[in-house]
């Protein structure tokens, strides 16, 4: 009797498997094959959550700036920091899908973004505006610099998709800390 499986040519027989190749297999069930080495997959998708660790930590102090920035420039400011959130907002599910996608895990609480995060909270009662745009420019700054250094992995693995994802987040993230810059200018008089 020819079963269907073993006739198929696309269809190897389990029998010809070692043992290794199956525990390889199990312990690899959510990897989705696409070429890269097992560092690439393990360096990228960590990566990946830290850097989405500090766009929610961003993502939260930018709204909390926008929901408390006072004084003659109000408006503005509020608007920019709006529309600022919505950026870092529109990068969260991305950034956790394509570390999935590359067979890794990501955040799963608060908790987590806040062990994982390497930019600071603030819940000052006030801050004033100037110290708001500052704060704001470093941190995304610093995002900027973290999403180049995960840049430079993807480059060293091969990893066309993350770096290209990244290239536009810093594009973005560059466009932030320039009008945050140029918001918290001071005129010559």
């Amino acid at each position: 009797m020819v079963l269907w499986a073993s006739a198929h040519p696309l269809i190897k027989d389990r029998r010809d498997m070692t043992e290794t190749k199956l525990q390889t297999r199990r312990l690899a069930a959510l990897r989705t094959p696409n070429g890269l080495s097992e560092d690439a997959l393990r360096e990228i998708p960590a990566g990946l959550t830290a850097v989405l660790a500090d766009v929610m930590a961003l993502f939260v102090k930018t709204k909390n700036f926008h929901w408390h920035v006072s004084g003659p420039h109000f408006r503005d400011y509020h608007r920019m920091f709006d529309e600022q959130s919505a950026e870092l907002m529109a990068m969260v599910d991305p950034l956790a899908e394509r570390a999935r996608k590359l067979g890794g895990a990501t955040l799963r609480s608060i908790g987590q973004v806040g062990r994982l995060q390497s930019l600071l909270d603030n819940d000052a009662d006030y801050v004033s505006p100037q110290d708001i745009l500052a704060e704001l420019r470093e941190d995304n700054g610093s995002l900027v610099s973290r999403m180049r250094a995960l840049h430079g992995v993807c480059d060293e693995h091969g990893d066309v998709a993350t770096a290209s994802l990244l290239e536009n987040w810093i594009d973005e993230g560059e466009g932030r800390v320039w009008f945050l810059f140029e918001a918290g200018r001071r005129g010559n008089g």
